[in-house]
């Protein structure tokens, strides 16, 4: 694998895991804390903490994409699940 690829399959993976963990931690909306700043949204975060969201991101990314090298590097692959490999004929055409 290239650098390059893993860079493009670590970023793809920090943006999905991004938008996965972004409403975690998320206590109360300026619209329920009764302060709503002017120009925001009321259903906004009243604190967003997005330095421990983006640390926590990057966190749980490096363990994910670490695991998808390790099985990249172990040569496991789809074709090793069995369930996943249709019966062998069972899709062939009839014979006349």
């Amino acid at each position: 694998m290239s650098i390059a690829f893993g860079m493009a399959i670590y970023f793809m993976l920090w943006w999905i895991i991004l938008f996965a963990i972004l409403p975690f931690g998320m206590r109360r909306t300026q619209e329920e804390a009764g302060e709503v700043v002017p120009g925001t949204e009321p259903s906004a975060p009243e604190q967003p903490r997005f330095r421990r969201v983006i640390i926590l991101t990057t966190i749980v990314t490096s363990v994910v994409f670490a695991g998808y090298l390790g099985m990249r590097n172990s040569g496991f692959g789809l074709d090793d699940i069995p369930f996943l490999n249709p019966p062998t004929g069972s899709y062939s055409h009839p014979s006349n």
